[in-house]
């Protein structure tokens, strides 16, 4: 088998004026190349050093530095950029690194090892984990838990994946490649730089916020196309995001696709109408699929053996079989093990994706086997399938399936520019392209994207499948409710609930769920809660011992009426909803009490609890309470269950996470936030219960009673957080005092 550095020999001989590594303001050519990288791997060797981390932006120093590792044969370790301290951290501390290496511009200047590259020696690390024999490079991959684990690969793995890779592509001439993905991520350094660099082309080299990218996840569109317009690459590698976005950018007329000759597109699934999509405009898109623990690509679709739906057939230089229960494992280039683990001897890695070979040999890839969603009519379906096709055909921006257990899936997706009506005709198209059982349900929306700080995205953009759906009731309950498809599986037994089958106008449809209404209507009113001052100022630190102390005295004149106001609510509504009477029963068993843990915050806070408990609260509470009692003395006390789906949705929201939040940034002990802790997990079971409460009420007084006290206490309750005093922001001049909102 032919290695890179003897194909970079042979290059440096034959066309020595080539130029191999391009930015944008400098160019290698193969001959520089092998002399630059001889020589630093000569000072790597000279230093001593054996584990190396490697730190930068995408440049010209990354690569010589990669390379001259691999020309050393020195333990090379990418860390990736957008791995949070904590991660990088972790990855080195495993990894027991000896040194960093970086470009010059990133690191003091006495550590420059040549006009490029600088080595920044580090402190030995006790308790280094041990490497398998004939590691190279290793690898950390984010991991949907956000624990970076590191893959153990040999230089053989790596030169393995590059042959086969250009065996495959051989009837395809690449000549300038742009790395549009960071270089420590595997696909690229593989595929992106090393594939090129054996096929004597030219590897561009832009530093990643110059092609408009801010993180790991954001990105600047008009900054990608213009760099793509400029520098015109025949090859660049894609995740199926940065994909559907060029090629509706082709579609607007924003970019030519005149100069690619194969754009390879992979990370996650991808929708076979977007490839046709791409096709349609003439811009050679092929799905592959591969693996860290493979050495990167395993399977890829190419010119004149493709077919879509596929991630191609398999490459030359790994077996892959699929099991009869779908499970796909691969053989032939697996890796050495992970970093503090036993040396991998089994010679089939189990890769945790299911799928199956076409008659032809195609490799189809459906899903992850642990995020199976299993229907209550026992049909499979991979989430990461229908979430692929959300983004990829109605282009929004991220997207969660979920349903286990249920008749059809539902899912909640995060987009800002389309109204529900809009979202709830682009399902239905949707919905018609789909088999029955994986039609999608209910559709909620949510207008911020999912984040790392909040714990539902890795550290290189993927979701925390885990993490999302914990809080699930949580997001659901800040969401607006989009769509209800028609034509859905029912379950047994609600085909036997009685229709109107004379009532032409519902043939064919089946109700909205109250409770899908109850959010419905009252989107608008929540957003007075969720865009009240605090919610915006806890995250950033602006929240003092006074804000949490009027917060937590405002809280106890609420919840000290939850249970009488249930007890009354009982005795006033009538025989017909004696299942609400039962609810209610376990309701007030739960909520019993509640009012004293907010006291005993308080005194954890230094706040004298009978100077709260004999005050009176501002005048949102006592007005939200006021209109609670009259409302069931004197009106429908089903009304009551309005008050239910703010609080308990509002504590959903503000409880655990923000109580962190608080908790880091007024350095309290744990007994100051026994309500706000509590809360966050109580509440997330109780909303399941208040949901499948909400969709047996059918009566519609009793629900337009729930969504007119639901407006209400959302406008009252808001009030009142809008009044929390807050202090000044940095570079504001507060005067000490902070008048509260009148409601």
């Amino acid at each position: 088998m032919v290695t890179l550095p003897e194909t970079l020999a042979r290059h440096a001989d034959q066309q020595p004026t080539v130029v191999a590594l391009q930015s944008p303001s400098q160019a290698v050519t193969y001959g520089e190349l092998w002399r630059t990288v001889n020589v630093l791997a000569q000072r790597l060797r000279d230093s001593g050093f054996t584990r190396f981390g490697l730190m930068g932006d995408n440049s010209i120093a990354w690569v010589l530095a990669d390379l001259a590792c691999r020309l050393a044969d020195r333990v090379c370790v990418p860390i990736p950029g957008f791995f949070s301290q904590a991660q990088v951290e972790h990855l080195m501390a495993r990894a027991g690194l000896d040194a960093l290496l970086m470009p010059v511009t990133e690191a003091d200047s006495r550590y420059r090892l040549d006009e490029q590259v600088a080595l920044q020696p580090l402190p030995a690390t006790p308790g280094a984990l041990a490497m398998p024999d004939q590691t190279g490079k290793i690898t950390f991959t984010s991991g949907s838990t956000g624990t970076p684990k590191g893959v153990c690969l040999a230089h053989r793995h790596l030169d393995a994946t590059v042959n086969a890779l250009a065996q495959r592509l051989a009837l395809v001439t690449l000549q300038r490649h742009l790395c549009v993905l960071p270089l420590a991520t595997l696909l690229e350094n593989v595929a992106g730089v090393y594939l090129p660099l054996t096929l004597g082309a030219t590897v561009m080299l832009w530093p990643l916020a110059e092609l408009g990218f801010k993180g790991s996840s954001e990105l600047d569109l008009g900054r990608l196309l213009t760099v793509l317009q400029d520098t015109r690459p025949d090859s660049m590698i894609l995740v199926p995001e940065l994909a559907a976005a060029l090629v509706r950018a082709m579609e607007l007329g924003l970019l030519a696709t005149d100069s690619f000759r194969f754009v390879a597109v992979g990370g996650a699934r991808v929708s076979p109408a977007l490839l046709q999509r791409a096709r349609a405009l003439g811009l050679p898109l092929y799905e592959g699929y591969g693996l860290s623990e493979c050495g990167s690509v395993v399977a890829l679709n190419v010119p004149g053996a493709e077919r879509a739906g596929t991630v191609g057939q398999p490459l030359g230089h790994v077996d892959i079989v699929v099991g009869a229960d779908g499970d796909i494992r691969v053989s032939g280039n697996t890796f050495l093990g992970y970093l503090g683990d036993e040396t991998v001897t089994e010679p089939r890695l189990d890769t945790g994706d299911l799928g199956a070979f076409d008659d032809d040999g195609f490799l189809r890839v459906s899903g992850r086997r642990k995020n199976l969603l299993i229907t209550s009519f026992g049909r499979n379906i991979s989430p990461e399938w229908l979430e692929s096709e959300l983004q990829q055909r109605l282009g929004v921006r991220q997207a969660l399936v979920f349903g286990d257990g249920e008749p059809n899936p539902s899912a909640l997706v995060v987009t800002d520019d389309r109204s529900p009506e809009q979202l709830r005709e682009a399902i239905g198209k949707l919905n018609e392209t789909l088999p029955d059982y994986a039609r999608l349900h209910r559709i909620y929306v949510r207008r911020t994207p999912f984040t790392r700080a909040e714990g539902y995205l890795t550290a290189n953009g993927r979701p925390v499948r885990a993490n999302l759906m914990n809080d699930l009731p949580k997001l659901l309950a800040n969401a607006e409710f989009a769509s209800c498809s028609q034509g859905r599986h029912e379950t047994p037994a609600a085909l036997l609930e009685p229709t109107n089958h004379n009532d032409e106008s519902q043939r064919g449809k089946r109700p909205m769920a109250f409770f899908d209404t109850l959010q419905n209507e009252t989107a608008q009113a929540r957003r007075h809660v969720t865009e009240a001052p605090v919610m915006s100022a806890i995250p950033k630190g602006r929240f003092d011992l006074g804000s949490y102390r009027y917060f937590l005295s405002q809280a106890y004149h609420h919840v000290k009426h939850t249970s009488p106001l249930m007890m009354a609510c009982g005795a006033r509504i009538p025989e017909r909803l004696e299942f609400v009477r039962k609810a209610l029963v376990e309701y007030i068993e739960e909520e019993y009490g509640h009012h004293e843990w907010i006291l005993n915050d308080l005194a954890a806070c230094g706040e004298d609890k009978d100077t709260v408990r004999y005050g009176e609260p501002d005048l949102p509470i006592k007005l939200m309470v006021s209109y609670l009692y009259d409302l069931i003395n004197r009106g429908n006390p089903m009304g009551l269950f309005g008050m239910v789906q703010v609080l308990e949705g509002t504590s959903i929201d503000l409880a655990t996470p923000m109580g962190k939040d608080i908790q880091q940034t007024l350095g309290l002990p744990n007994k100051a936030f026994s309500y706000l802790y509590s809360h966050g997990e109580l509440d997330q079971d109780h909303f399941e219960f208040f949901r499948e409460l909400m969709d047996q009420v059918t009566d519609p007084d009793d629900q337009q009673a729930i969504i007119d006290t639901a407006k209400v206490c959302y406008r009252l309750y808001g009030d009142m957080l809008h009044a929390i005093p807050l202090p000044a922001a940095s570079g504001q001049q507060g005067d000490g005092e902070v008048s509260h909102a009148a409601a």
